[in-house]
């Protein structure tokens, strides 16, 4: 039986040129930029605003009183399917 242990994962990564970098302290640096350049917009340019357009009109929201109605009916709806089924 082979019994293996890993003390150290070596890792390496390419940088911007293509090169590797293996020291902590380079691939600590290498994700850093990554993610800033990754995260952060850089300049107006790079934001497009589009118009979204539908075809649907605009609904208002409903009031509390349409939602407590609709809320209501949904009961009263379950309490006859209820009954009905335990009639079955």
């Amino acid at each position: 039986m082979i019994s293996m242990r890993i003390t150290s994962l070596e890792l390496i990564v390419k940088d911007e040129n293509g090169d590797l970098a293996t020291d902590s302290h380079s691939i600590l640096a290498r994700w850093r930029k990554y993610f800033f350049q990754l995260l952060n917009v850089h300049g107006v340019n790079d934001i497009r605003q589009t118009e979204i357009q539908t075809v649907e009109p605009l609904v208002p929201e409903p009031s509390a009183f349409e939602v407590y109605l609709a809320t209501e009916n949904l009961n009263v709806t379950y309490r006859q399917v209820l009954i009905k089924s335990q009639q079955n």
